[in-house]
C-alpha cells in the first residue's frame, strides 16, 4: 500500500469519524471512519516492517575492530599497582 496510501486512509478515516455528521441510511459514517483509520495504521505498520527488512544488508556485516588496553597488575611490597597500556594504530598518512 505504501506510506502515502496509509496516511491518506488515516486522514480520510479521521474526517469520516470526527468531522462528518451525516446519516446515510443503514451506513454509519463514524464506523466507516474508524475502519479506514485502522486499515491505514495496519498498512503503515506493514509497510514500515517490509522497508526495515529490505534495508538489512545481504552481505555479511562489517566487523568493527577495537584495540583494547591491556591491564597488568603487578604486586609490589604488599600493595597492588595498576598499570595500563594503550595500543594505538598509526593513522592514515597524507
Amino acid at each position: 500500500m505504501g506510506i502515502g496510501g496509509s496516511i491518506f486512509l488515516i486522514a480520510l478515516g479521521a474526517i469520516f469519524a470526527f468531522a462528518v455528521e451525516a446519516e446515510v441510511g443503514w451506513l454509519d459514517l463514524s464506523v466507516v471512519g474508524w475502519v479506514l483509520m485502522l486499515a491505514g495504521v495496519a498498512g503503515l505498520i506493514t509497510t514500515l516492517y517490509f522497508w526495515n527488512s529490505r534495508r538489512r544488508p545481504a552481505v555479511a556485516p562489517v566487523r568493527e575492530e577495537r584495540v583494547v588496553a591491556d591491564r597488568a597488575v603487578p604486586v609490589q611490597e604488599d600493595r597492588v599497582v595498576q598499570e595500563y597500556r594503550e595500543v594505538r594504530r598509526p593513522g592514515p598518512t597524507v
